[in-house]
C-alpha cells in the first residue's frame, strides 16, 4: 500500500488595495513569506486588469492561477511547485446599492496533496455580510466536492470580527487558522496602526494549521505599513 504523504503549503491572505500603495514593499512583504499560494484581495478590477495582475504576480515571483475583475477583485496566485486541478470565479448574490462582491476559487496539487483553496470579500453592510458567509461556506463546499479536493482552506477580507454573527457562522464549519496556532501578530487593520483583525484564514478538519497571523517575524512592519491598507496573513498548513 502506498500512503500519500502530508506536505506543508503556505498561503498568504493579502488585500492590496488595487495597489495604490508601495509596490516595491509590497513586493517584499509577499516574497519574504515565502508563499506557495497568494489570496489576494482588492486586486486591479478596471482597465488592462489582465495585464496588472500578471505584472503583480511576476513582481512576487508567482503566476496567476485565476481571478480579477470576474471575481470582483479576488485573485489567486501561485508558486511554480503547485498545479492546478480546476479553477473557477464566480459573483455573490447581489443587492440592489451595495458593491458586487465574488469569489475566486482552485484546486491545486502540491507533491500528493490536492486541497481547494479560495479568495473572498465580504461586505460592509451587515446584514448582507452574514448571508454572504453562508452563501461562501456552500459554495466552496461544493465546488471542492466537485472537483474531489475536500480538504478546504478559505481566505479572505471579512470585514468583521471574531465576535460577529457571520464569523461565528465560518467558525461553525471551518477552524479560525489564527485560534489553532498563532503566530506572529493578530490585527490586520490598519497596516500603519494596526487595533482590529479583520482578514483571516480557515481551514476544513482534515488540514493542520502549524502557525497562522501577520508574520512579523518574517517581513519588516516597516514595509508592511507602506504596502497597502490591510496587513497579510500567513497560513503555514499540512494538507
Amino acid at each position: 500500500m502506498v500512503i500519500a504523504m502530508a506536505e506543508t503549503v503556505r498561503v498568504l491572505s493579502y488585500n492590496v488595495r488595487s495597489l495604490r500603495d508601495d509596490r516595491a514593499a509590497l513586493a517584499r512583504v509577499v516574497r519574504g513569506c515565502e508563499p506557495d499560494v497568494v489570496c489576494v484581495q482588492e486586486s486591479p478590477r478596471f482597465f488592462g486588469w489582465r495585464r496588472a495582475a500578471r505584472a503583480m504576480a511576476a513582481e512576487f515571483g508567482l503566476s496567476v492561477v485565476i481571478g480579477g475583475a470576474d471575481a470582483s477583485g479576488n485573485l489567486l496566485l501561485a508558486a511554480e511547485r503547485v498545479r492546478v486541478a480546476a479553477k473557477e470565479t464566480l459573483y455573490l448574490r447581489h443587492r440592489r446599492g451595495l458593491h458586487l462582491r465574488g469569489m475566486a476559487l482552485a484546486a491545486l496539487t502540491v507533491g500528493r496533496s490536492r486541497f481547494t483553496v479560495a479568495s473572498t470579500h465580504l461586505s460592509l453592510d451587515g446584514a448582507q455580510r452574514q448571508d454572504q458567509a453562508e452563501e461562501v461556506l456552500g459554495r466552496l463546499q461544493d465546488f471542492a466536492e466537485r472537483e474531489q479536493a475536500p480538504a478546504r482552506v478559505l481566505c479572505g477580507d471579512f470585514n468583521s470580527h471574531p465576535d460577529s454573527v457571520e464569523w461565528g457562522a465560518l467558525t461553525a464549519r471551518m477552524a479560525d487558522a489564527w485560534q489553532v496556532a498563532p503566530a506572529g501578530e493578530e490585527y490586520t487593520s490598519t497596516a500603519r496602526d494596526p487595533y482590529q483583525r479583520l482578514d483571516a484564514v480557515f481551514v476544513s478538519d482534515d488540514v493542520e494549521v502549524v502557525r497562522a497571523g501577520v508574520p512579523t517575524d518574517l517581513v519588516a512592519q516597516a514595509d508592511m505599513a507602506v504596502a497597502s491598507d490591510h496587513r497579510p496573513v500567513l497560513a503555514v498548513l499540512t494538507v
